[in-house]
């Protein structure tokens, strides 16, 4: 649980600078998400954690919790009449949306543009974001090249992880 507190905090602010602070915070989301979801297809090391954060009891409560704070933040002026709670419990369904496609690897018909594609779509109507903006959101994030970005935040997360826990970053990368 330490591990995920330590990467959620990270990844996040790694995300947001990748993403640059002057998009509307529904980008900034899908930017998060898609370097989530690319960094389980560049490094299976990756993938495991994720899936175990998503698997194991306490990980899980928190990353939902601090979750539904971020979507309450962006999202609540979609649903003002939804609380935080309200914003925790469709968390709970798009947590699973999320682990589902990290753990099923890409192939030659699920590719990582379609697995986002398909991600954003759901999710994205889940907090009743209008279908020309979810258009635009993955119109913006295709135009990403989302593997570089997430090399990038993979590479400062591991320096980062070296640094807090001390070890060794070799066969991991």
């Amino acid at each position: 649980t330490e591990l995920v507190q330590f990467m959620f905090e990270n990844q996040f602010s790694m995300a947001r600078s990748a993403a640059s602070t002057m998009l509307p915070p529904v980008y900034v989301y899908a930017v998060e998400t898609a370097i989530q979801m690319t960094l389980t297809e560049l490094n299976e090391n990756l993938r495991e954690i994720y899936i175990e954060a998503y698997t194991q009891k306490e990980a899980c409560e928190y990353i939902q919790r601090e979750t539904a704070k971020e979507l309450y933040q962006i999202f609540g002026s979609y649903q003002p009449e939804l609380t935080e709670r309200d914003f925790y419990e469709l968390e709970i369904g798009s947590a699973g949306i999320m682990r589902g496609y990290m753990a099923h690897p890409c192939d030659a018909e699920l590719t990582l543009e379609k697995k986002l594609r398909l991600f954003f779509t759901m999710s994205l109507r889940t907090y009743n974001v209008p279908e020309e903006e979810i258009g635009r959101v993955i119109r913006f994030v295709e135009g990403l090249d989302i593997r570089a970005i997430s090399e990038q935040v993979m590479q400062k997360l591991f320096k980062a992880l070296a640094m807090h826990y001390e070890f060794s970053l070799q066969g991991i990368m």
